[in-house]
Order: structure tokens, then C-alpha cells, then sequence
């Protein structure tokens, strides 16, 4: 099997079994709404800080596997971070999406699989939805 083939595979398993897919009614969250008008995404992210430990990342949305599926493998590489580090993946997570090199050691497990999304330039928007939510989430609350 190629490694394509086998990205394909770890994309769809995150479309068809999401992780943390779901939001909670409680306060503690800081949830951020995002949509990708161009392609019909539309994501909610929930974000729970223990000080400085992001301890729940959640979803809910609409969209393409690559959205929703990247959504599912974002809530899984972040929870259990700390801010920093969070931030320093989701930039790490940018540079794959560009085509560009990244550090191996910040960005691990099935984030790399949308390593050939800078094939396609239309679909950025659709890979980084949700990163962007949570980033947008972490820079802007108060801590």
C-alpha cells in the first residue's frame, strides 16, 4: 500500500469515527464559529483551559471530509497540550498545509496525513478551518 493510500485511509476514519465531536453546554468552554463560505464548511470549536493546559478540545459542523475529518485529528493532537505548545503545533500544522518544511517533533501522529493538501490549493481553507477556530480561541481568551 502507498503512503497515499494510506493518508486517504486515516482522513476517511476521522470523517466516518470523528473524536470529540460534540459540544457541552458548559461555561468553562470558550467556543469559536468559523465557516469556509467557498466550499460550504461550517465548524463550531469548544476550547477548555485548565490554566494553561488545554484539557478538552471539541467539534461540531458541517463540511468536507478534509474539514471535518482535520477537525477530528486537531481536538486529538491538542488536548493535553499547553497553550504554547498548542500554538507551536498549530503553526507547525500551517507549514505542512503550505508545502513547506516542519518540525517532525512538534507535529506528529495523523495531522501529517494532510501533507498533500498543498497539492491542492482550494482545499487549505477546508484543512485549516478548524486550527484557525482553536487558534483564534486561545489568542483571544482571557486569561
Amino acid at each position: 500500500m502507498d503512503i497515499n493510500n494510506l493518508y486517504r485511509q486515516v482522513i476517511m476514519d476521522h470523517y466516518k469515527n470523528p473524536q470529540n465531536k460534540g459540544l457541552v453546554n458548559d461555561s468553562n468552554y470558550l467556543t469559536v464559529h468559523m465557516n469556509n463560505p467557498s466550499c460550504g464548511d461550517d465548524i463550531m470549536i469548544q476550547l477548555k483551559l485548565d490554566g494553561d493546559l488545554v484539557s478538552d478540545v471539541r467539534h461540531l459542523g458541517t463540511g468536507c471530509s478534509i474539514c471535518c475529518s482535520s477537525a477530528s485529528v486537531m481536538t486529538v493532537t491538542l488536548k493535553g497540550k499547553t497553550k504554547e505548545e498548542a500554538l507551536k503545533t498549530i503553526n507547525e500544522f500551517y507549514e505542512l498545509i503550505k508545502g513547506q518544511e516542519y518540525n517532525h517533533n512538534i507535529l506528529t501522529g495523523d495531522a501529517v496525513v494532510y501533507s498533500g493538501v498543498s497539492q491542492f490549493p482550494a482545499r487549505v481553507k477546508c484543512a485549516t478551518l478548524a486550527w484557525k477556530a482553536v487558534e483564534k480561541g486561545l489568542t483571544t481568551k482571557e486569561d
